[in-house]
């Protein structure tokens, strides 16, 4: 039986795999927490103006602030469609 247990030792246990989904959601509230209020908005707005040039799906545009020593960045990331 040890034969056996030597392949099913590299698959993760399902405790384990949620572990590591529970830690990156934690991970994305916490930084969507410190957010302005105005970025739900402006993701909103910023969407429709695309929209009007190229189809796109919500999932594909992705609007984060990064808060620097003195300086903010919004990062604006846009998967464009292939065709």
């Amino acid at each position: 039986m040890r034969f056996f247990d030597y392949f099913r030792q590299n698959k993760k246990n399902s405790a384990s795999q949620a572990k590591e989904r529970l830690q990156i959601l934690i991970a994305h509230e916490r930084t969507s927490r410190n957010a302005p209020e105005y970025l739900p908005q402006l993701r909103h707005d910023l969407m429709s103006v695309i929209r009007k040039y190229v189809p796109i799906d919500d999932e594909s545009v992705k609007v984060q602030v990064e808060k620097g020593a003195g300086f903010d960045v919004l990062e604006l990331n846009i998967t464009l469609p292939d065709s």
